[in-house]
């Protein structure tokens, strides 16, 4: 038994040695990215269409578009798509583009042209679009009247390709609202700075916000490659990059309001996650093991009590607490720090989370069932159903 809690307790060390050093690269990537100069935005300013599909009312409709329809920028379309003539956000969209004739319109997506709809959506809007700069915006994000001009920057740089922005809800009023920014703001973004650092650029897109150009998308095989998979944003950012594009990260931080998200949702929804970056990204999956320093630091300490694991357990605990703080105060989040207890809680339900994403391959999105393949590959199981 001694032999056996010894090895635990030496197995536990090198964990939460790996998880502080991961904390601490974290942050320190974090706060170069983010303290960094922001490119100035094209001169002259392109012309953007900016493609919303559309399934459902999230809390906040009207201000999350309408915020699109109102940006400080010269010449842009905002296309909304809906594929239920029913859908509870038609109303609202209708409104919405009476309110704002010269910039917005809402067009039927009756075609279903794979299992992700919301690529089905997007393929349907792009003929639409009258504009060589797209835009593919997730209906739930509120941007600030400068988003556009700043998304765009990079592309000043002829092999940028694609620009993707991290996203977070900068002012969670519920407990799995906050579980999801907290996680968002103080791990996800920080994990994009590591894959970003060592693999000496992005390999993929984040979701909520993919910049590309007319000829970029057309090169790579259009929205259709994404039409059966999930993790479309990480399929269109990684074929651009095998294309020989480069894939770059915005400083703009997108403002994701999940105050309709309770807590089990918000588990169910990372765990959707947690499938689908094992399922495109392979054994890189396995590497975030190392990333749970603070859960591992404290099981040491209660397995082996000690004055050196104690130590180990308090300096662990400190540098986590303190890259969190830098986290948020760097995106500009700091009503986020109102949830900073929950931090033990977020980092214990993420490694229970993660073992979790270990193994299966099913997943729960938008009222389907569905089985995630190799790459991304989309399998249904079951319609319109939660297990029936």
């Amino acid at each position: 038994m001694t032999l056996v809690l010894h090895s635990l307790g030496v197995l536990l060390g090198l964990l939460s040695l790996a998880g502080g050093g991961f904390y601490l690269v974290a942050g320190l990537l974090t706060l170069r990215f983010f303290s960094k100069s922001r490119p100035q935005p094209l001169d002259p300013a392109p012309a953007i269409s900016v493609l919303v599909p559309v399934c459902g009312l999230d809390a906040g409709a009207w201000q999350n578009w309408s915020s699109l329809c109102q940006q400080d920028y010269p010449n842009y379309e905002v296309i909304f798509g809906v594929q239920d003539l029913s859908d509870p956000a038609l109303p609202v969209l209708k409104d919405l583009c009476q309110t704002f004739p010269e910039r917005a319109r809402w067009y039927f997506c009756d075609e279903i042209r794979g299992i992700n709809r919301k690529m089905s959506n997007l393929s349907q809007m792009l003929p639409h679009a009258h504009h060589e700069v797209i835009v593919l915006a997730d209906s739930d994000v509120r941007v600030t009247p400068g988003y556009l001009r700043q998304i765009t920057a990079p592309l000043a740089d002829p092999r940028i390709g694609v620009v993707t922005c991290g996203y977070v809800d900068h002012s969670p009023k519920r407990l799995g609202a906050a579980f999801l920014a907290m996680g968002r703001c103080i791990d996800f973004i920080p994990s994009v700075l590591i894959a970003r650092f060592l693999d000496d650029g992005l390999r993929f897109a984040i979701g909520p916000t993919v910049v590309l150009r007319r000829e970029v998308l057309e090169t790579i095989g259009g929205l259709e490659i994404a039409l059966n998979r999930v993790g479309d944003d990480y399929r269109l950012g990684y074929t651009a990059w095998e294309a020989g594009y480069r894939v770059e990260l915005s400083t703009y931080v997108l403002d994701n309001d999940c105050s309709d998200e309770s807590l089990l949702k918000a588990v169910e929804r990372e765990l959707r996650w947690c499938r689908t970056i094992r399922s495109n990204r392979g054994k890189q999956y396995f590497g975030m093991v190392f990333t749970f320093g603070t859960v591992y630091s404290a099981l040491l300490w209660g397995l082996l009590p000690s004055v050196w694991t104690l130590t180990l357990c308090l300096a662990v605990q400190g540098i986590r607490w303190l890259q969190a703080i830098v986290s948020m105060i760097l995106m500009g989040t700091p009503r986020l720090l109102l949830w900073l207890w929950l931090l033990p809680l977020r980092d214990v339900m993420s490694l229970v989370i993660w073992l979790l994403g270990c193994f299966g391959n099913r997943i729960y999105w938008r009222g389907r069932w569905l089985q995630v393949h190799r790459h991304g590959q989309l399998q249904e199981i079951v319609k319109n159903s939660r297990g029936e």
